[in-house]
């Protein structure tokens, strides 16, 4: 067996809990999201401009899916076994999935208010330009630390990668700061303002077709701690906090996207069984599909 030294403050025992507790998120986020991408691209009334969006969204999270796997093996190996490369690689695949990943719940929610609230139709050459922007911001601001703005770097364990949150300069501060304005702070708003609005017309019309305020919570109960903690660090000597409540805060947003991976699958099955009944039952399956974070009624 070959040797290794495990990260300072960690047993073997939590490298296998943490591994497995990824491993678990990993596999059904990924099954779950696959089932979301299986069923845009085989279900024909799927396939159109607004569910483009959550197809977007499911490619994205099955992404980070993959990501958490990685990290999984890395876990039982107790060390990473790809070098600096590819750790560098790793966190820039995990960031890319994340910040796309919220992006498209903004637009979603963008959408949602579109549909409901002022029924403008939503075009494919709008739908193909908006996600190609999406992607490319996210590819452009991933790889903003490759080229010296912020590092990637390991996390306590040592069997992830993600931004390096304990170094607290100039750079790390003023890229972090970006980061929180333009994917926390601006797509939360978008949500907020979006589905308060679709709430309000509910209300108006009587008629409540799933929680409007669901996406919004699953949004800062994924990010929301993991941020405050890398905002934490640019004022604060996050080295002072636990190495294992720092990894908690990684393997509980795996498990968090999950969740909501959940919530899509429920939609899913229910397209299938229910999808070629009537007009009025596709549109019921349409909703509970597109608005993935939702329960219904």
């Amino acid at each position: 067996m070959a040797a290794y030294t495990l990260p300072e403050g960690f047993t073997d025992f939590d490298m296998f809990t943490f591994g497995t507790a990824l491993l678990v998120g990993g596999v059904l986020g990924f099954f779950l999201n696959a089932i979301s991408i299986v069923s845009f691209l085989s279900v024909k009334e799927m396939r159109n401009p607004s569910n483009f969006f959550v197809f977007n969204l499911a490619l994205a999270d099955i992404s980070l899916n993959v990501n958490g796997l990685i990290a999984a093996y890395a876990s039982y190996l107790r060390y990473w076994p790809f070098g600096q490369e590819g750790c560098n690689y790793h966190a820039f695949q995990g960031m890319i999935a994340v910040l796309a990943s919220i992006s498209f719940m903004a637009t979603i929610a963008w959408d949602r208010y579109h549909q409901y609230c002022t029924r403008q139709k939503l075009f494919w050459s709008t739908t193909l330009t908006m996600s190609g922007i999406i992607w490319i911001l996210s590819i452009f601001w991933a790889a903003v630390p490759l080229m010296g703005w912020g590092v990637y770097d390991f996390e306590p364990m040592r069997t992830c990668c993600t931004l390096d949150y304990t170094r607290g300069d100039r750079d790390y501060v003023t890229y972090m700061l970006a980061l929180v304005l333009l994917y926390l702070l601006f797509p939360a708003f978008t949500m907020f303002s979006c589905y308060d609005s679709i709430h309000k017309h509910f209300k108006k019309v009587h008629q409540h077709r799933f929680n409007t305020s669901m996406p919004l919570r699953v949004l800062l109960m994924c990010w929301g701690p993991y941020v405050l903690m890398c905002i934490y660090a640019c004022f604060e000597n996050v080295k002072v906090v636990s190495p294992k409540l720092r990894m908690v805060n990684i393997g509980c947003i795996i498990n968090l996207v999950t969740f909501e991976n959940f919530w899509a699958i429920i939609g899913n099955i229910y397209i299938y069984f229910r999808v070629s009944v009537t007009p009025s039952d596709v549109m019921i399956c349409y909703i509970t599909h597109t608005q993935r974070l939702s329960f219904m009624d």
